[in-house]
């Protein structure tokens, strides 16, 4: 690559930066501090008043300290890029929490082996409890224990194999 085709490359890139809306730019700053780390984006919401709430998982657990690792990387390039020189903006890093939905394939594996609560798009079905046997590539496999509206255990465990376009939603069932 010539040094005039560099300069234009840089230029475009330069350009394409610069036209990104200080929302956009703090998404790109959010997914270049994820690069490397065993992290991922789960949610990414941005209120009026810039009030940035970026939801994160990891395949080993989402730490504090992990939390703030991020904060700060996604800070200090935003004010590299001089994004709120007045600071007129706020950015909260944290899990989704407990209560959340399984969202991502990746969150599935992650969980696999603890019980879920299984809520199906179809109205008429009752769903499920179950434990999370196996993630496939467009499916999961749950040892259903009870349904959501009879929570008695049943007898003998049944393997069920749910489609990810089937599932309304995915709770783990906390257990102590």
């Amino acid at each position: 690559m010539s040094g005039r085709e560099l300069f234009s490359s840089l230029l475009l890139f330069y350009k394409n930066k610069t036209m990104m809306t200080p929302q956009e730019q703090i998404a790109d700053f959010t997914n270049q501090s994820l690069e490397g780390t065993d992290c991922f984006l789960i949610d990414f919401k941005i209120k009026p008043t810039n009030n940035y709430k970026i939801f994160i998982d990891s395949d080993t657990g989402f730490t504090l300290e992990k939390a703030i690792a991020i904060n700060r990387k996604i800070r200090r390039m935003a004010e590299e890029a001089g994004l709120y020189p007045e600071g007129d903006y706020s950015l909260e890093v944290s899990s989704p929490g407990l209560e959340a939905p399984l969202k991502l394939y990746r969150q599935f594996v992650k969980n696999i082996g603890r019980k879920l609560e299984i809520t199906l798009n179809d109205e008429s079905a009752d769903g499920l409890v179950g434990k999370l046997i196996e993630v496939k590539e467009t499916t999961i496999i749950v040892e259903e224990t009870s349904t959501k509206k009879n929570k008695k255990e049943m007898s003998t465990p049944v393997q069920t194999e749910i489609a990810f376009d089937d599932i309304k939603s995915a709770l783990v069932c906390i257990e102590f």
